[in-house]
């Protein structure tokens, strides 16, 4: 989904804004590869709109970074088990790099066997998880990507944070099109969009969160507790997902689950832990799958002239991608002040 943006924000090119990420990457100790690949895939997400988890994101990795808990050069290691399946020990390196790579040797798989299925055990924060499975998509796959976190959701029942927003991404081919992606956390919003509100001063949607006494509130200073995609009435749903995803992503690859998973925000010298799971399925292996893009972009078609027009998910961001790609990416207030003070902190020429 695409968010809205801070008044006042500045508007950049995209372009410089990865030279620039890249840079403070470099200067923190990565290598050149793999600082140009997070750079990229932050200002992409950007591009999509999903500011909450794009370049805005980059002092918090420039942080981890800094204090060790995340790697700059991990000792990332690929072992298969199986002729479908594969295990990636992340070494504490960062997770949209870890990421990237599991998801390249799950397409591997697939191309072979028809279907890849990959395990992440002990790395980071992974970013948007289009970032994975929109590419395997273009290639003519199908891919899941999901992920988790520590604790920022209620359980329905609860008003107490219990799991992560745990996302879950699935990308499916279009013909002549990009592929349709379902990308989207388990809770209304993603916790990091709570972050950005307490960083710009700005208040959340209504129904989203908790504050610490178990009610409602959009004073994103006040929220403790996100609330379960599908509402105080409803929110088994999101809960029931978010629970699922945690088990194949935590316990299922030998990490931690829920609340046992150190802070992302609060205990920034401790690694995380995290895992992914992704699965990427070979669709000529189906009955449906050589005529499956056809009738995808057919689908897109006919919803395209329902009332309302709807889009299929993932269009908004595609729709997005093309203003920012003109416009520039926004830079919030206070976000460019962190830039600024990260450029002096490590040597780099300011955006």
């Amino acid at each position: 989904m695409v968010q809205p943006v801070a008044p006042g924000s500045q508007w950049l090119p995209a372009d410089a804004v990865t030279s620039w990420a890249s840079a403070c990457l470099q200067a923190q100790g990565l290598a050149v590869t793999d600082a140009s690949l997070l750079a990229s895939s932050l200002v992409q997400t950007s591009l999509w709109g999903i500011d909450s988890h794009g370049i805005g994101k980059l002092p918090h990795y420039l942080e981890r970074f800094a204090r060790g808990s995340i790697k700059t050069r991990p000792d990332v290691r690929i072992q298969e088990t199986g002729p479908s399946s594969a295990q990636i020990f992340g070494d504490q390196g960062h997770g949209i790099l870890v990421a990237h790579q599991a998801m390249a040797v799950a397409q591997n798989l697939a191309k072979t066997s028809g279907v890849g299925v990959v395990g992440v055990t002990d790395s980071s924060h992974c970013g948007a998880m289009a970032l994975f499975a929109r590419p395997a998509a273009q290639a003519g796959l199908i891919a899941f990507a999901f992920t988790h976190s520590d604790s920022m959701a209620a359980p329905f029942g609860g008003i107490r944070a219990f799991f992560g927003t745990n996302p879950i991404c699935i990308a499916i081919p279009r013909l002549n099109a990009e592929p349709v992606c379902l990308d989207m956390a388990t809770t209304s919003i993603p916790f990091n969009r709570v972050i950005n509100a307490r960083r710009e001063g700005i208040p959340l949607p209504e129904g989203v969160a908790y504050d610490a006494a178990g009610h409602t509130t959009t004073d994103a200073q006040q929220a403790q507790a996100l609330i379960p995609l599908g509402s105080t009435e409803f929110g088994y749903k999101g809960y029931g997902l978010a629970l699922m995803i945690d088990l194949l992503c935590g316990p299922l690859n030998g990490n931690p689950y829920g609340p046992t998973i150190s802070n992302m925000f609060t205990e920034m010298d401790q690694p995380r832990h995290l895992g992914a799971f992704f699965m990427v399925l070979d669709p000529r292996r189906f009955a449906g799958g050589d005529t499956l893009p056809q009738v995808v972009q057919t689908v897109a078609t006919a919803l395209a002239g329902e009332p309302g027009s709807p889009l299929m998910p993932g269009d908004p961001e595609l729709n997005e991608e093309q203003i920012r790609r003109r416009r520039g990416i926004p830079i919030e207030p206070v976000l460019a002040t962190q830039f600024h003070d990260w450029s002096l902190r490590l040597g780099v020429p300011p955006l």
